[in-house]
């Protein structure tokens, strides 16, 4: 039977660092762990370690991850952090705690549409592509309050905030404009009253959650760092 007690102290190490670093910052984030890199079992172990969020891009792996961790009696609240089709909502609109990635108004209609169905209402966030990367989704940057308008007609939809992926770079300092423009465009949107509650800030990943952290993040998703043997 394997040892798991490198996910453990991964968990712990990374869990600390990020709470030394909100801290700094005045705020608390949450990290949603993405667990794309681990096995099922490391999954299981990451939950029972204390992962309260678990990330999945794909909806047919949040919905089978989903059963498996709940046959172990677990429940972490469950987030789709992929590329969503709208085909595949209804698989997931029954236990999705967050959608991270809405960028269209069919998506937002359909989510709307099986949300109904189902008697709840479904938290999201709206995709920001704030690298203006065209083989990218997400709302272009001067388009943001335009859809944050068109979303909040849908009553079955509780808008909850933004996310941006920000480019591929070499450096994590380089992804600091991306950030801080995905920030304005939060904030600018919050002071309006457009979400929900205080209002979430998803960037931020293995590579750039430190920048993302300084930068106003109130959400980080991390993964490869938690499933790492050395």
């Amino acid at each position: 039977m394997e040892n798991y007690v490198y996910i453990e102290n991964n968990l712990k190490s990374l869990t600390e660092e990020i709470s030394s670093l909100a801290e700094k910052e005045g705020r608390s984030v949450t990290l949603v762990s993405v667990t794309k890199s681990g096995t099922d079992e490391e999954l299981i172990a990451l939950c029972r370690a204390g992962a309260s969020d678990v990330g999945e891009n794909r909806p047919q792996e949040l919905v089978r991850r989903g059963a498996l961790l709940s046959e172990q009696g677990l429940s972490p609240r469950l987030h789709e952090i992929g590329n969503l089709q709208r085909n595949k909502v209804k698989y997931i609109i029954d236990r999705v705690a967050l959608i991270h990635s809405l960028d269209s108004e069919p998506l937002a209609a359909e989510i709307d549409r099986q949300a109904k169905r189902v008697g709840r209402r479904v938290p999201v966030l709206i995709e920001i592509n704030s690298g203006r990367e065209e083989a990218k989704g997400g709302i272009m940057p001067e388009c943001a309050e335009k859809f944050a308008e068109a979303v909040r007609k849908y009553e079955n939809l509780s808008l909850s905030g933004v996310m941006t992926m920000g480019p591929a770079l070499d450096k994590e300092e380089e992804l600091r404009p991306y950030f801080r423009l995905t920030k304005e465009i939060f904030d600018n949107l919050k002071a309006k009253g457009y979400f929900e509650g205080d209002g979430i800030l998803s960037m931020g990943m293995s590579d750039s959650y430190r920048v993302a952290i300084e930068e106003g993040s109130t959400l980080v998703r991390v993964g490869r760092r938690l499933f790492s043997k050395e």
